[in-house]
């Protein structure tokens, strides 16, 4: 019974990572995309723009991640 909880939570583990790994990359190509392609902008990925892109990759990845914390608390 244990082993099983154990594989279960490893699991949990595992796909709460690769979820958060995917919405850094998601925030942080989508802010890319926003600084190289908005009309207005200069059209220059600078430091600034990548600094930016970092910071809300990693906000995506806190708000995707303490969501699915917040999901698997509800339903136990």
């Amino acid at each position: 019974m244990i082993d099983q909880q154990q594989g279960r939570d490893q699991r949990w583990e595992a796909r709460r990572r690769s979820a958060g790994i995917a919405a850094f990359v998601a925030g942080l190509v989508v802010t890319l995309a926003f600084f190289a392609f908005f009309p207005g902008l200069p059209h220059v990925i600078d430091w600034g723009a990548i600094v930016v892109a970092v910071l809300a990759g990693t906000l995506a990845r806190w708000v995707c991640q303490s969501w699915m914390g917040k999901r698997s608390r509800e339903s136990k």
